[in-house]
């Protein structure tokens, strides 16, 4: 395995169960030297020695790539160092923070957190030596890990459990969405069976009794050569109509698109190629057709070819109705963007036969045809009193989806959902966005009181913190402050219960870390500091006094000034 493999295992293990992307592995690297490096500046300005600066950054950057893969096990290392290392205080904020929100199950949090208290407040009673009292340090342990841990682990458990709501509402919402779109697709689908099987049961039966009356009238002798064409022409019309039908009936039953020319084996192609069909069928009932083409003919898509051939169907078909023995001119011009289908009549010859039986419907069909291939249908009347159909068809355009009507209800989120007409075609997407806005809208406010709320409670506890410190650090330095007078009385040679007696206790904050800055101390004696509570003029230098014990006598006493 070389070098390159072992490398991407690695990082694959560190991201866990989620996969890092390169924007994350790039702002986990920033992120770790970041951090390394404040954790060696907070070391080097408490002038700790260099190996121990290089330990503190060394250490963060580390275990910060590590707090996703192991949460608990990161805070509670975090905390346990944070005694020793004074650099290790951002880290044990980011690792509360992923801890709280990471770990799964609330028993195991508060396992984590009680390990990683526990760990901190032993550290810090061994890293002061037991000088101070433990009650002391268990309180400014709880502060503290209050305020760097405890905080950001709420803050980040109240984050991470919120997105995992919103997700499974999402994936709820997305399947109710897909449940309604199936079950509004099977009630149409049911339904366009029902109107096919009418149709089927009523027109056919129709059509098929057209066809064999004008089947058996056709070889009537009795007729003349003009009529039994006439009624050639009507039987031809009816076994067109058959075929129409039967592909309407395929269509709605099935829910598939019209054949395309010659998918079916049909006698005649339902695209441009069969228009001269359509205008030699009218001519031969004795309509005056003509057909002009112009420009360089190009092949067109499937439907819209189809929908060509439907537009001069439907056309002569109103021309028939309702303008009998007026000319008709179609017309088919090839642009450079698109082929234009024009079909315009005059006025009608003479008087109309009356009563027209029409649906209504037919124009309209026309220009939603054209809509779906990305065309359009105009059709008026014109000056000299015809009508002129016109429909412009793109080239090579694709067919549209259908017009989808939102839905009238709303979905979980407040969103108004769109999904297909029918079902096989694909779910439309949810804008997971507009849901994440919404709710992110809907809770701003409440989301923002509860970050309020945490953040004066912390400033609050803060707050009471620093005030206890600050009151027990001013008893402190008063309980273990003498004179110059009463340091001048005391005697070498005294007993030490003797002196003790005269003397404060000391040994509190005041007097922490200020043995061990003036002269050597005797070998194997115990000594007592006290402040000065004459000042010595300067920040950083505290006056001292120091009595030293061995043996139950007072061997020695100093008076000097350490450095804070």
């Amino acid at each position: 395995m070389d070098v390159k493999e072992k490398a991407l295992r690695a990082l694959r293990w560190l991201a866990g169960p989620d996969p890092w992307p390169r924007r994350r592995i790039a702002g986990e690297a920033v992120l770790a030297v970041v951090l390394g490096l404040l954790a060696a500046g907070i070391e080097d300005l408490l002038r700790e020695p260099d190996w121990q600066v290089a330990l503190s950054g060394a250490a963060v950057a580390v275990l910060s790539l590590l707090r996703r893969r192991l949460p608990g096990g990161v805070l509670v290392a975090s905390c346990a160092l944070s005694g020793f290392l004074a650099g290790m205080a951002p880290l044990t904020m980011l690792a509360g923070w992923t801890a709280g929100r990471r770990v799964v199950g609330l028993g195991r949090v508060l396992a984590w957190f009680t390990v990683a208290f526990a760990c901190s407040v032993v550290t810090s009673l061994v890293a002061e030596g037991f000088t101070l009292r433990p009650l002391q340090v268990i309180f400014f342990s709880v502060l503290f890990f209050l305020a760097t841990t405890v905080l950001p682990g709420l803050t980040g458990r109240y984050w991470g459990q919120r997105r995992t709501l919103l997700h499974a509402l999402q994936e709820r919402n997305g399947q109710l969405l897909r449940e309604r779109a199936m079950v509004a697709g099977q009630a149409r689908l049911r339904e366009r069976q029902r109107i096919a099987q009418d149709m089927h049961d009523s027109l056919g039966h129709q059509l098929a009794l057209i066809s064999v009356h004008t089947g058996a009238l056709e070889v009537d002798p009795a007729l003349t050569d003009r009529q039994r064409e006439a009624v050639g022409v009507l039987r031809n019309a009816s076994v067109a109509a058959m075929h129409e039908l039967r592909e309407v009936v395929g269509i709605l039953r099935d829910g598939v698109e019209a054949p395309t020319a010659g998918e079916d084996g049909g006698p005649a192609a339902r695209g441009v190629a069969g228009i001269e069909g359509v205008v030699a069928a009218a001519r031969s009932a004795g309509t005056e057709v003509a057909l002009a083409r112009s420009g360089t003919e190009r092949p067109l898509a499937a439907a819209c070819d189809h929908a060509a051939y439907r537009i001069v169907q439907e056309a002569l078909t109103n021309a028939y109705k309702h303008a009998p023995g007026a000319p008709i001119r179609v017309e088919l011009r090839y642009e450079e963007d698109s082929l234009v289908v024009e079909i315009a009549n005059g006025p009608a010859a003479g008087p109309g036969p009356g009563e027209v039986v029409s649906g209504g419907q037919g124009l309209t069909g026309l220009r939603e045809r054209a809509r779906l291939v990305g065309g359009m249908v105009h059709a008026g009347p014109v000056p000299d009193g015809g009508f002129r159909v016109a429909g412009v068809l793109p080239y090579g355009a694709e067919q549209a989806g259908p017009v989808v009507e939102p839905v009238a209800a709303v979905d979980d989120f407040g969103q108004q959902a769109v999904w297909p007409a029918a079902p096989g075609t694909g779910a439309a997407p949810v804008d997971w966005a507009a849901v994440d806005r919404e709710v992110a809208g809907r809770g701003r406010f409440r989301g923002l009181a509860l970050g309020c709320g945490v953040a004066a409670a912390a400033g609050m506890l803060l707050l009471v913190g620093m005030g206890v410190l600050l009151f027990m650090v001013i008893g402190s330095a008063q309980e273990s402050m003498i004179g110059r007078d009463e340091y001048d009385a005391v005697r070498i040679g005294q007993s030490e219960q003797e002196v003790r007696a005269g003397l404060p206790e000391g040994g509190g904050l005041a007097t922490q870390g200020l043995a061990d800055g003036g002269p050597k101390r005797p070998a194997g004696s115990r000594c007592l500091v006290l402040l000065s509570s004459e000042g010595s003029g300067e920040l950083d230098a505290e006056p001292v006094f120091r009595f030293c014990f061995k043996d139950g006598k007072l061997i020695a006493k100093d008076a000097y000034e350490a450095e804070r």
